[in-house]
């Protein structure tokens, strides 16, 4: 117990000492300069092509992620990050002019951007690059400050992002740090300026708590059970082809991928027969054998995984293999509780409960579109929302639901479009980034007010005798 407590102590020093000198150093006010977050922006595209060929090895020993998923869905997405504040900081970091009112005059106002100062990034394991990396590039647009902290169940890809940011970054400007709960628990206990993760809600409400001791602004991206719904009037090759593609890539483990399927009672065997058709086009007959189907990332994960399998009919799929941890791509039928509360019955089930983040899709069939409502409503507001039907309708069930955001007609895409935001709301998350949204969530938006220093108007100042035309001019 003496060295268990001496290790935490040593480590708990270590962390602080890392804080306190990234601390000094922003405090000399040199990552202020755009010229600088610029350069350092630069200089991070430079090491993540240079390490390029690492990468695509590492993700593959972690996941088994083939070299153009990772391209698609890790590289291609921090490299055109950065290339979009590269083009566009000087502009996002501009003070802007906004409208004063005539009871103010004659004054000036702005909005000024400025850095929160020193960040925490904790990233997970599912999208182990891109998930470090595409914040970080709004901490370096912002010109903040970071301390890093990848996921230990991707070792392989952490110790590549640890070269490239030994290669690259001051210590005291970025700088990495490996480990499992001991080294969460020693970053959280530190004051930040700004916190940034990504992971389960579970850890989410522990960043907050750990961040409200400090007042400490966060940005939580987490995940939950996000809902598909194929309606009559869907075009039912495309919401075939594209809810599979959702659900398969990175073999489910996409906070983002459809969580269970909603499909109306006149569609679903099509559906479902489609789906199978588009599975074995993609990975083959056997998509063990193909090197585009990625693996569950440890034991841990897969047990919880294999568990979900006794939980409803097995309508495609089920077939696993522990020594490998893969789980082919299974359509699971849970149209078949029977209670009188059938809500509450797939309530109970732990792959209703839980996000799922696996190849493992339930399917409900329904009649009426009221029943699937009320069941996304009464549920924890999901990260995405995915539906296939007329675009009437589409929109009418956006007015009645809620989640971080949405695509009609297709799955996962909105994450590629930088003009829109990312993120989630209530247990999915808060705040937003992608693009533009990233600086800003790194920076404090200052407001700003030039009064004049020759001309000053006495009715503001006691005695208010003044204070009808006061009124007038408000």
């Amino acid at each position: 117990m003496e060295m268990e407590n001496s290790v935490s102590q040593q480590l708990s020093i270590s962390v602080s000492q890392i804080v306190l000198r990234q601390r000094e150093y922003f405090l000399t006010n040199e990552t202020r300069s755009i010229d600088f977050r610029l350069k350092q922006l630069k200089k991070l595209k430079q090491a993540v092509e240079k390490y390029s060929d690492d990468i695509y090895e590492a993700l593959w020993k972690d996941l088994h992620k083939c070299k153009e998923e990772a391209f698609l869905t890790e590289l291609s997405i921090v490299i055109n990050e950065i290339n979009d504040h590269i083009k566009h900081l000087k502009k996002w970091a501009k003070p802007k002019k906004v409208k004063t009112p005539l009871y103010l005059m004659p004054s000036k106002s702005y909005v000024m951007y400025e850095p929160f100062g020193l960040a925490l990034i904790i990233a997970p394991w599912n999208y182990p690059f891109h998930l470090m990396f595409a914040p970080l590039v709004g901490a370096i647009s912002s010109g903040c400050c970071a301390v890093l902290k990848p996921s230990p169940y991707s070792q392989y890809t952490s110790e590549v992002m640890q070269m490239i940011i030994d290669d690259t970054f001051d210590k005291e400007y970025i700088t990495m740090i490996q480990g499992h709960r001991d080294v969460n628990q020693a970053l959280l206990a530190q004051k930040f300026d700004f916190i940034f993760y990504t992971g389960s809600p579970d850890m989410g409400r522990v960043v907050m708590e750990a961040a409200s001791k400090n007042l400490t602004p966060v940005v939580l991206e987490l995940g939950g059970k996000s809902p598909c719904v194929v309606d009559k009037d869907c075009n039912v090759d495309f919401a075939a082809r594209r809810i599979v593609w959702g659900k398969t890539i990175n073999a489910g483990q996409t906070c983002v991928a459809p969580d269970y399927m909603f499909v109306h009672k006149s569609v679903r065997k099509e559906l479902i027969a489609k789906m199978i058709e588009y599975v074995e086009k993609f990975y083959g007959m056997d998509s063990q054998e193909s090197e585009h189907y990625c693996r569950i990332i440890n034991e841990k994960a897969y047990d919880r995984l294999v568990s979900y399998l006794d939980e409803g009919k097995i309508i495609y799929g089920g077939k696993c293999d522990a020594d490998e941890r893969y789980i082919q791509f299974t359509l699971l039928d849970l149209s078949q509780q029977t209670t009188d509360n059938r809500q509450q019955s797939w309530s109970m089930l732990g792959v209703m409960k839980d996000e799922i983040f696996g190849p493992i899709l339930p399917v409900i069939e329904f009649d009426d579109i009221d029943v699937v409502k009320d069941f996304v409503v009464n549920r924890p507001k999901p990260l995405a929302f995915y539906y296939f039907g007329n675009d009437e309708n589409a929109f009418d069930i956006l007015e009645k639901t809620t989640s971080g955001g949405v695509c009609i007609n297709d799955t996962i895409l909105h994450v590629g479009n930088d003009h829109l935001p990312f993120g989630g709301v209530g247990e999915s998350g808060m705040g937003k980034y992608h693009s533009q949204e990233s600086f800003l969530a790194f920076s404090n938006k200052r407001a700003v007010l030039k009064s004049s220093s020759k001309i000053d108007f006495a009715m503001k100042y006691p005695p208010y005798d003044k204070i009808d035309l006061i009124k007038k001019l408000m």
